[in-house]
């Protein structure tokens, strides 16, 4: 069960370097705009939130990195608490989007599935 936690732990942090990527990196491209439904009026008028939160989903991913690194290398404590807290957050924001933006479901489910399910594999495996 810890391995099949970790390993969605790290699909996980995937899916949120990739919203980094769009939030940061691209947001005002024709690419990010589709993905979150933006013209380019309102790309540009959010371009700095987008950009800050786009690296708070970049953080939430390596300390999910770093948390499988650390328990595939022997720290199994420290590596599940920094996978407990990066996926963990990863899926209380996705359950924030699904209640306040009910019409963002597609979106919270692709962002909280995976970290939701890591977190519950990991946890059976400490019982």
């Amino acid at each position: 069960m810890a391995i099949a936690g970790l390993v969605l732990a790290v699909l996980a942090a995937l899916v949120h370097v990739f919203i980094f990527y769009l939030e940061s990196l691209v947001w005002t491209s024709a690419k990010a705009r589709a993905v979150f439904g933006t013209s380019p009026q309102a790309a540009e008028a959010t371009k700095e939130m987008a950009f800050n939160q786009g690296f708070y989903n970049l953080f939430l991913a390596i300390q999910a990195f770093i948390g499988v690194l650390l328990y595939a290398t022997g720290h199994e404590s420290i590596g599940r608490a920094l996978v407990f807290a990066g996926a963990g957050a990863m899926a209380a924001a996705a359950l924030v989007l699904l209640v306040s933006s009910p019409d963002k479901r597609a979106a919270a489910i692709k962002q909280g599935v995976l970290p939701s399910l890591a977190v519950l594999f990991l946890a059976l495996s400490s019982i």
